[in-house]
């Protein structure tokens, strides 16, 4: 939190969704789910994709606040959508082609 801010709790809830909703059945997910399932003990997995979670976060929040000392938050933004819309297109390219063989 920064001084003076109080604390959104709509943003926490719509970062929260859209996070919760974007990573199910994620590459993250299915390699949990692969490591409970080789019999690893799962609190010692929860607490380390936990941890590995917390920590790229907290890398992308931190990149954020630095890119945005020398990037326009609009630039950032089309740049974000744009990477998106990559993704979502190559995706849908992989998607249309395993269909068609």
């Amino acid at each position: 939190m920064i001084e003076g801010q109080p604390v959104d709790l709509r943003i926490i809830a719509t970062v929260f969704g859209a996070l919760f909703f974007a990573e199910l059945g994620d590459k993250t997910q299915l390699a949990v789910i692969s490591f409970v399932a080789s019999g690893q003990p799962p609190v010692a997995v929860f607490t380390g994709a936990s941890a590995a979670l917390v920590a790229s976060t907290a890398v992308a929040v931190l990149g954020g606040q630095g890119l945005l000392r020398v990037v326009p938050a609009e630039v950032l933004q089309l740049i974000a959508a744009a990477i998106f819309v990559i993704v979502g297109v190559a995706v849908g390219w992989e998607a249309v082609a395993a269909l068609r063989s």
